[in-house]
């Protein structure tokens, strides 16, 4: 009986030290590892070089301009503002972003995904229509935000926000990753470089090469 007991103990633990083994663990081993373009340098984490902590600044961890409007002056009256590890080196590491999102009267951030980031978006000026489609059988939740107001977006999945108002609109929005990047979903559709074959459009969207020769011209 106590060898059996010993056996399966053994077993146990085998598993347990194999697996702990293949194991990762998903958080920074340092207090930060902020961005540089130097090869010369030795440390390698998260897609970026780490900086000597030697020569780290406060300004390695600051950003200033979000109070400044983006241009929305552009087919969909929408424009963007992102800090991501790229704009704010000292993220690198530390799993989040910044967005700064304006509106024109209705404008548009359309359908798009974060393939490495939930989002997490607060009104700060105007009313919006924001909403997101979920993967198969793509349910739609959608919401009017006004001012103050907070709704989260699921990572990976398609989701818009369009400026319902007759004035401007901002929002902000914070996403859990240092670059969380992004598919407009028409743009990459019909904007691919180089394009996708156009009979594979065709058969996709069930409509006739016209409209699809008509769409990729449109990006």
């Amino acid at each position: 009986m106590i060898k059996g007991v010993t056996y399966l103990i053994t077993v146990a633990l085998l598993a347990l030290a194999s697996s702990l083994v293949s194991a990762y663990d998903p958080s920074p081993l340092q207090d930060f590892c902020v961005a540089i373009n130097n090869t010369n340098s030795a440390v390698f984490v998260n897609g970026k070089i780490c900086k000597d902590p030697a020569t780290v600044t406060a300004d390695d961890f600051f950003f200033s301009g979000l109070n400044i409007p983006a241009n929305t002056a552009n087919k969909v009256g929408f424009n963007v503002t992102l800090v991501n590890v790229d704009m704010l080196p000292g993220l690198n590491t530390l799993g989040i972003s910044l967005a700064r999102l304006d509106f024109a009267p209705y404008g548009l951030d359309p359908p798009h995904t974060h393939p490495r980031a939930s989002e997490i978006l607060v009104v700060a000026e105007g009313t919006l229509l924001v909403g997101f489609v979920t993967s198969n059988p793509n349910k739609l939740f959608t919401k009017v935000l006004n001012k103050g107001d907070i709704f989260a977006f699921p990572i990976g999945l398609i989701h818009f926000q369009f400026n319902i108002g007759q004035t401007n609109a901002v929002a902000f929005a914070g996403l859990n990753s240092q670059n969380p990047g992004v598919i407009t979903i028409a743009n990459a559709v019909f904007g691919s470089n180089p394009p996708i074959n156009p009979d594979v459009l065709i058969k996709a969207f069930q409509v006739d090469k016209n409209v699809i020769g008509y769409l990729q011209k449109q990006f």
